[in-house]
């Protein structure tokens, strides 16, 4: 075979295998995550949810142990202030109380001997007809009795204010929440005997997380809303405001204390409570988050999204200019309007022009 045609056979696969262009890379459409722009009012509202919890709750307990004689009281009574709960059996306290005033009478009789006995002796003394030792010894005895005398009132008195503790009375008017013993049980001093829920208005406590509790304050208007009043609105004033956070959440409890119409809501019933909160805004203005604004040696900025079909849309820096920060975001003064979406994640990563597309939480 020629040497020519060889060669030409060889090139031939060659000269195809050139000719053949690659395949396209297709387009990495980064995903952003984003947000509208919102009307930045004077106030906005936001809601945090919580319980309502009686103005004063007490477990109530008798100071000194004993046999339950008698439980005057049952779920859901109304009571008066100075109305008997619960009684413990009294006897053994009664007889303490005998003993104490028996030791008392007996002290008395014995100052009063004592006494009349100094009184004999230091009239003896002045005629010179005993000796000064004699003096002293009848007038520390007459001493000593007068001092028995003040432990056995003392005594007397510390015997008849533990018979009082047999006797647990309600400190207001209250609701009866909730009974913990039932008669003819021994109980022990401090042990809870009945729950009152007092106060003529509940209270709604609620947790308002750290980055928003320095826009709530004592004396602040709030309304209530209950979850089992559905449609209806209650009036309330915050009462207090934590200082510090609860152990079980990253936020500061608030109380909330009905103004109104505080028949109607009982203790435990869910309850959502909505605070105004100053925008930090001009009417009429706008407000995005605080993530969405970026800032480098020319300005603040943001990326708006410019929609280019259903799925693509095109990242445009534009320039703003915003007020103070506030909880809720920053006040965007000029440069955007309401409605806009702006890109809120990685906008230090994003470039004039990129193509991008919305998250929704599938990536």
């Amino acid at each position: 075979m020629p040497v020519a045609l060889l060669v030409t056979l060889i090139a031939i696969p060659i000269v195809g295998c050139e000719s053949e262009a690659p395949p396209p890379v297709p387009e990495r459409i980064r995903p952003v995550r984003y947000a509208e722009v919102q009307v930045a009012d004077q106030a906005l509202v936001r809601s945090f949810s919580g319980a309502a919890r009686a103005d004063v709750e007490a477990e109530l307990s008798f100071r000194v142990g004993g046999t339950v004689q008698q439980r005057e009281v049952e779920v859901g009574m109304q009571v008066t202030g100075g109305a008997l709960l619960a009684s413990l059996d009294a006897r053994d306290f009664n007889v303490a109380v005998s003993e104490a005033e028996a030791q008392l009478s007996n002290a008395e009789a014995m100052k009063r001997n004592t006494q009349a006995n100094y009184d004999r002796v230091r009239g003896l003394y002045e005629n010179d007809n005993v000796a000064l030792s004699e003096l002293d010894s009848a007038r520390a005895a007459a001493e000593s009795a007068a001092a028995q005398v003040q432990i056995a009132e003392q005594n007397l008195a510390n015997r008849r204010l533990q018979l009082s503790y047999t006797r647990l009375y309600a400190p207001a008017a209250c609701g009866v929440a909730e009974t913990f013993v039932k008669e003819n049980e021994n109980v022990q001093a401090g042990q809870p005997i009945v729950r009152l829920n007092c106060g003529d208005c509940p209270e709604v406590h609620v947790s308002v997380p750290e980055t928003q509790i320095h826009g709530v304050g004592v004396g602040d208007a709030v309304a209530v809303t209950f979850a089992a009043l559905p449609g209806e609105r209650f009036p309330a004033t915050v009462t207090e405001v934590g200082v510090a956070m609860t152990s079980s959440a990253s936020a500061f409890p608030v109380v909330a204390k009905l103004t109104e119409h505080c028949g109607r809501v009982r203790p435990g019933m869910a309850a959502d409570v909505a605070f105004s909160f100053d925008s930090g805004g001009q009417a009429g203005g706008v407000i995005v988050p605080t993530v969405a604004v970026g800032e480098d040696r020319i300005g603040r900025y943001v990326f708006v999204l410019e929609a280019r079909d259903e799925a693509r849309y095109t990242a445009r820096r534009r320039a703003v200019e915003t007020g103070q920060p506030t909880v809720l975001g920053i006040p965007v003064l000029s440069g955007l309007e309401a409605g806009e979406r702006v890109v809120t994640a990685g906008v230090r990563r994003i470039t004039d022009g990129m193509t991008v597309r919305l998250y929704h939480g599938e990536d």
